[in-house]
């Protein structure tokens, strides 16, 4: 058991230590600034995906990792949806193969935007409430073990967005031996059966991709799992909350609407907000719109009231490569 543990160290240890170059690696590299944290934010995902894949391997424990995604939005605000889930990588992808074949995205108007983000709320507060109108909850079935099963099961699509595209356990998705999934596929096989899981799946896959063709990280705009607690910092008495904070100099903005253009799920507070922290709940912290501002200093994230990373004057030939 003791030789297993230390196994298992190593194993993390490695993976750990394998991550930390890559990111070095890519920090040195890439001397471009309009495009320098896009490629770090993509290594970091891929790194993500790998990570959930093992977890899922070699853990039952999902109720714990739904506690740690949320903690981690209480922390960090949204920084899980742009950096960390793998549903957000797959829908990038996408938005990468409409770029290579030129193919132009559509924007939602202002209103429909933010009333999908109202949406995530109710839906989130939906799939909270389902188990409980299921039927009588049984004693053992508080059991932490067994909170995302039996009659808990709907309560797992909050753990949609990170199901891996290759899972440990029998899949209806099937292929060369191997079981295949696809984020939401378990809760999808839960409620139509096994007969129709497969072809449910396919359509759910299909329109999923299909709309983040058509508007950037569609999906995202009303994921439950991505209810932000980040809004918590409105109040008073938890201003200190969350450490990670995107803000903006007032002075230095001169209204080009770069910063809006460039969001993949329209955030327009950045542009519209004198001055100050940026506290939106719909911001997923990917910071495209700080890699992609011509201003020096004019916008900035920081962790704990130290500046992580900040808006740099790219328009100088000096520093464009």
């Amino acid at each position: 058991m003791l030789l297993e543990i230390i196994s298992e160290l190593l194993k993390l240890t490695i993976f750990a230590g394998l991550a930390l170059a890559g990111i070095l690696a890519i920090l040195i590299w890439k001397k471009n600034l309009t495009t320098k944290v896009t490629y770090l934010r993509t290594f970091v995902q891929v790194v993500a995906m790998i990570a959930f894949f093992y977890i899922f391997s070699y853990t039952t424990w999902l109720l714990l990792i739904l506690v740690v995604i949320f903690a981690i939005s209480i922390v960090l605000g949204r920084f899980f949806c742009g950096w960390l889930c793998p549903f957000g990588l797959y829908l990038d992808l996408v938005a990468v193969i409409r770029k290579t074949l030129n193919t132009r995205y559509w924007s939602l108007p202002e209103k429909l935007n933010r009333s999908l983000h109202i949406l995530r709320y109710l839906l989130l507060v939906f799939f909270i409430v389902l188990p409980f109108m299921l039927g009588p909850i049984e004693a053992w079935q508080w059991s932490l073990a067994k909170f995302l099963m039996g009659p808990f099961k709907p309560i797992s699509v909050l753990l949609g967005p990170v199901e891996p595209l290759i899972i440990p356990w029998e899949s209806p998705l099937k292929l060369y031996g191997l079981s295949f999934s696809y984020p939401y596929a378990s809760i999808i096989t839960f409620y139509s059966g096994e007969n129709f899981a497969l072809i449910n799946t396919f359509i759910f896959m299909a329109l999923t991709l299909a709309s983040s063709f058509v508007v950037r990280r569609f999906w995202c705009r009303f994921c439950p799992t991505g209810a932000s607690l980040a809004i918590v910092n409105r109040f008073r008495v938890f201003k200190w909350i969350p450490f990670l904070r995107l803000s903006k100099v007032e002075e230095k903005c001169t209204k080009c609407g770069i910063c809006k253009r460039v969001c993949p799920v329209q955030v327009t507070d950045v542009y519209e907000q004198k001055g100050g922290d940026i506290t939106t709940s719909m911001c997923m912290l990917c910071l495209r719109c700080v890699e992609m501002c011509p201003y020096e200093d004019c916008l900035k994230l920081s962790m704990a009231g130290k500046t992580l990373f900040k808006s740099r004057n790219w328009l100088e030939p000096s520093k464009i490569t």
